[in-house]
């Protein structure tokens, strides 16, 4: 890396400014960095990280590839014509999506109508349900979203008024739908992700679904220090930490995260990941799931067993 004299460039952003503007962790530009040998920073008389605007663009790319599923280790590093080839097709994937309603939420973004946007979000939430919108509609809207934001179509501060709005009215379906009048019983799940972990909407959406299966969920959002996710876990007698990745959060980081989890929390609790984080891989015990519709049938076999074992104990007595 070299030092520059930057006192009369003002298209050289600092690592704070690039993980504002691309949605990139300051640990994953350090670790893709060293890793793959890009982003390729400058440094000022203190040392600090700069980016060239050129870099920048790149990284708005490779952020809209990983967040699609491509693994860093395989598109970082390519050239620029390699990277919008490979967002062509996640273009005309999503071009089947963006139709309708679709096309409206992004046309509320680009005139910033929050009400109107909060409004149709809340219509789609209530012609679908809270099942479908959330493993279905909402990774597609969120798609459609990074999709324009890859296109320049949408600023970042768009992408996140649509995070926002997304949040509010998710969040609302999710305690109308506890307030039912549907029982909740086990498991109790907590609900969080890593410190290194910024991306709420995922594990949102997943705990709407076990909201729908009538779990007893307790929420911390997200970057919770492990040890306090472990605290907690402790606390509250939970049966499930559920904790969601996305495909922004190093691979190592994660992995070594839950080994550490693992070691600070009974091991009658388990510990369910999901996301797109496509890194990970099920360990003892440590559950992945691959998708959102793949809580319900978990949550059944979990109940499933904890009857039998529930039985099991009922025969030890009588016996």
């Amino acid at each position: 890396m070299t030092n520059v004299d930057v006192s009369d460039n003002s298209r050289l952003m600092s690592i704070a400014a690039v993980e504002r503007d691309c949605g990139l962790p300051k640990d994953t530009l350090r670790v893709w960095e060293r890793r793959y040998g890009f982003p390729k920073p400058l440094r000022d008389h203190n040392d600090e990280r700069l980016y060239p605007a050129d870099q920048v663009a790149t990284l708005r790319l490779l952020r809209r590839l990983v967040a699609a599923g491509h693994r860093p280790g395989r598109v970082v590093g390519r050239p620029d014509e390699d990277l919008f080839a490979l967002l062509r097709q996640i273009d005309s994937q999503a071009a089947q999506f963006v139709g309708g309603e679709g096309q409206q939420v992004l046309k509320l973004l680009e005139t910033y109508d929050a009400a109107g946007l909060r409004e149709v979000l809340n219509a789609m939430v209530m012609r679908a349900g809270l099942g479908a919108f959330a493993a279905e509609i909402g990774p597609g809207l969120a798609e459609a979203v990074g999709v324009a934001w890859s296109r320049g179509e949408l600023e970042i501060h768009q992408e996140h008024l649509f995070t926002e709005q997304f949040t509010t009215v998710l969040r609302s379906a999710i305690n109308a739908a506890q307030g039912a009048g549907v029982p909740r019983r086990r498991p109790r799940v907590l609900f969080s992700t890593f410190p290194q972990e910024p991306h709420a909407l995922g594990l949102l959406m997943a705990e709407a679904m076990f909201t729908l299966e009538g779990c007893l969920g307790i929420s911390l959002g997200v970057q919770t220090p492990i040890p306090e996710i472990a605290a907690a876990a402790r606390a509250h007698e939970v049966d499930i930490l559920a904790l969601s990745f996305s495909s922004m959060i190093p691979v190592t980081q994660a992995v070594a995260g839950l080994s550490e989890l693992r070691a600070l929390v009974p091991s009658t609790v388990e510990i369910w990941a999901g996301g797109a984080c496509a890194g990970l891989r099920p360990k003892p015990g440590v559950q992945v799931l691959r998708a959102l519709a793949a809580i319900g049938p978990a949550v059944t076999a979990w109940r499933a067993c904890e009857d039998g074992r529930i039985a099991q104990v009922g025969c030890n007595r009588a016996d």
